[in-house]
């Protein structure tokens, strides 16, 4: 038991792994991969204030693999990434998908690379259409217990225009589209996102590395990814057999609350958001025009 107990927790915290010795200093990559939640940002803030406190560390790369998630744990992440470019440089990569509550968080780094072929953008919010509950629902006046779908549309647009504003402020001098077209929750290719300022080189994880020591004024330098693999094993727990043995095993829990607001792109909530509501919900987003 003790032995499968150490498993488990190999599997779910971060991996590091150090390259290099003897460099001037250290670059730290750190990974956003799968749906944000607010697990996904306490790490990720975690693994951003060590590096700001690390007097080793003199450069931070994202890595970034992820369709968005939760509204409130983008913006956390997004104020750790903005914090930490105020003491070091910090640069950003995109593999496959850099989308919604993702491209909201990187949003801040100095300068953002994508592979050709991936995904980028959708700054906007996808949900499920508001609809009124309870025998009071739609009620104006003191009834505290009504819900009106109006109150879930001007909290949703709330969010949207808190997203453009943040997306704005971090890349407006960039961006060749005006505040409207950004509106649209479009979601670009690699090629599509540095033609229009959403993102600014063509490159790979070692251009983005290579980058992030070139500003930070290294000529050599040590290598420390920090790296979660709980994603490929999704959460685990410990259950006991009828013999008394533990065994792992893994389950489908998401922290993503499928009938509230998210940061989160179009082609991701379809898969793995909206199967947990029912058939009679519609999803709706909020600009989410898609190519």
């Amino acid at each position: 038991m003790v032995a499968l107990l150490a498993i488990a927790a190999a599997l779910v915290a971060p991996q590091v792994y150090a390259f290099g010795s003897g460099g001037e200093g250290t670059v730290k990559v750190v990974e956003v991969s799968g749906i944000i939640d607010s697990d996904t940002s306490q790490q990720f803030e975690d693994e951003l204030r060590e590096a700001r406190h690390n007097d080793s560390v003199e450069a931070v790369v994202l890595e970034v693999d992820s369709g968005g998630g939760q509204p409130a744990s983008s913006e956390r992440m997004y104020t750790a990434v903005e914090r930490t470019t105020e003491e070091m440089p910090v640069t950003a990569y995109v593999d496959s998908m850099g989308a919604s509550g993702a491209y909201y968080a990187m949003a801040p780094a100095d300068r953002i690379y994508v592979s050709p072929s991936s995904s980028v953008g959708s700054v906007g919010v996808t949900g499920p259409a508001p609809t009124p509950t309870g025998p009071s629902a739609g009620q104006s006046g003191p009834d505290k217990g009504s819900l009106h779908p109006e109150d879930d549309r001007a909290g949703t647009e709330l969010i949207q225009e808190t997203f453009i504003d943040s997306v704005m402020e971090q890349r407006g001098d960039k961006i060749s589209l005006d505040r409207e077209e950004v509106a649209h929750a479009r979601t670009y290719y690699g090629v599509e996102a540095v033609d229009n300022g959403y993102a600014d080189r063509i490159g790979t994880l070692d251009d983005a590395i290579h980058h992030a020591a070139d500003s930070a004024g290294l000529d050599s330098y040590n290598l420390e990814f920090n790296r979660s693999e709980s994603s490929d094993v999704g959460i685990l727990g410990l259950e006991t057999t009828a013999e008394g043995d533990a065994t792992i095993e893994t389950s489908d829990d998401s922290s993503i609350n499928p009938y509230q607001p998210q940061l989160i792109a179009p082609d991701v909530w379809h898969h793995e958001v909206a199967p947990q509501l029912p058939d009679s919900a519609v999803a709706v987003e909020s600009g989410g025009e898609q190519p």
